[in-house]
């Protein structure tokens, strides 16, 4: 199988990727921005090609690439893991007649409004929202609705740029800052009162062959909004004892059917409150910070072979058989400027060594990035255990105990 993979050096684990693609079998030719003189000797030797274009989200210079491409091999496939990248790929996609998830999946992927429009429609519990192009549209949403309310892009991944406004001052001042910045069109959402997690699932013809369902504490906002937070989330080893995980997951492969995603990887949100369970995006991509990696480690399966066995064999190599909860705890400095220096360290050491996965520290002198950066930005530390709530207990204490010292 020919496999086409879009920008196979930048982030860092697009390599594996292209290593996963390599050793299921693939050939993988590669489309990036760098030059191929710096592919290192691995990456390279895991690709039959590679083609240099200006930039991947140029559709017109990936069709050229594409096209030359076919003009040599067959091309099966071509994969992008990048949120940036996957409407121009789904375009190049359709415009060369090579199979995957369609520009139409990839738009209601990207446009929120449009995505809830769509799976209300198909019956998929969602918060209310709408496309607002104006801020009479957004006023006149905020009567109909009530406080509060989640203003944001309408395409994009994770928080950023996310606002939650509580009354009319705090929504014209949102307002304000969102024309400011130059949208033409935003988001408008109603709050869903409740606990945030995500589903992530790696489907085969829609139908969902792997899943992980996973906790934020807190959720996102408050997460990527407080600097005394040490934000965590968790992926979870008891779904299969808990009627709830059942519907996260019935839900979850709804959204894949009406969405027609295909084969692909895909990211859902979700949260769970008073008003029960309700859908809030997808994207049909695997998830970022990390999260293969602590499936991965949860279930001593490498996660990224298994969505290469599924592109190319169409099928699963292994099982996920959840042996290990599996989490992350991000570490802020105390403030913004260089790192100074840690503490508790070897105490977090000592006490849990055998359940840390990893951990990260900056080097002293290292410029720290601002809280709303992510759950990777800084100092952090990966954790799993058999059980749930003592992985819990143990990424609070190291929560509690680290400390990142910045100057």
């Amino acid at each position: 199988m020919n496999i086409i993979f879009v920008e196979p050096t930048f982030p860092g684990n697009q390599r594996r990727f292209v290593l996963a693609l390599a050793s299921g079998g693939a050939n993988v030719i590669g489309i990036g921005e760098g030059e191929e003189w710096a592919l290192d000797d691995e990456l390279r030797s895991a690709m039959t090609g590679y083609y240099k274009v200006g930039s991947v989200t140029n559709v017109g210079e990936m069709i050229d690439a594409v096209r030359f491409v076919q003009s040599r091999v067959w091309v099966d496939r071509l994969e992008a893991t990048v949120e940036a990248h996957t409407m121009p790929a789904a375009e190049v996609r359709e415009a060369t007649g090579i199979p995957g998830t369609s520009v139409r999946a990839t738009w209601l992927c990207r446009d929120k409004p449009s995505m809830k429009e769509a799976l209300r429609a198909a019956g998929v519990p969602t918060a209310a929202s709408t496309a607002a192009d104006s801020a009479d549209q957004i006023w006149a949403f905020a009567k109909e609705i009530g406080y509060p309310l989640i203003l944001k892009p309408r395409a994009g991944a994770g928080a950023q740029d996310t606002m939650r406004v509580d009354d009319d001052h705090e929504l014209a001042q949102a307002i304000t800052l969102f024309w400011n910045s130059g949208a033409t069109s935003i988001a408008v959402e109603e709050f869903v009162e409740g606990h945030e997690g995500f589903y992530d699932t790696i489907a085969q013809d829609n139908r969902v062959v792997h899943d992980w369902t996973t906790h934020y504490y807190p959720n996102v906002l408050e997460a990527m909004r407080t600097r005394w937070v040490s934000p965590q989330f968790i992926t979870t080893n008891r779904m299969a004892d808990s009627p709830f995980y059942a519907e996260v997951a019935g839900l979850g492969q709804r959204v894949i059917e009406a969405l027609d995603i295909g084969t692909s990887a895909t990211h859902m949100e979700w949260f769970n409150g008073p008003k029960g369970l309700k859908f809030s995006e997808i994207g049909c991509r695997p998830p970022g910070v990390g999260c293969w990696d602590l499936y991965s480690a949860a279930n001593d399966v490498d996660v990224y072979r298994e969505w290469a066995h599924v592109i190319v064999h169409g099928r699963p190599e292994r099982p996920m058989t959840r042996p290990y909860s599996a989490g992350i705890i991000a570490l802020r400095p105390d403030r913004d400027g260089v790192i100074t220096g840690y503490t508790g360290i070897e105490d977090i050491q000592a006490r849990y060594g055998e359940w840390v996965i990893d951990g990260h520290f900056p080097p002293v002198g290292h410029h720290t990035q601002p809280v709303e950066a992510g759950y990777m930005a800084n100092a952090y530390v990966r954790m799993r255990h058999p059980d749930y709530d003592r992985l819990r207990e143990m990424l609070d204490d190291v929560g509690r105990t680290i400390s990142v010292h910045a100057g």
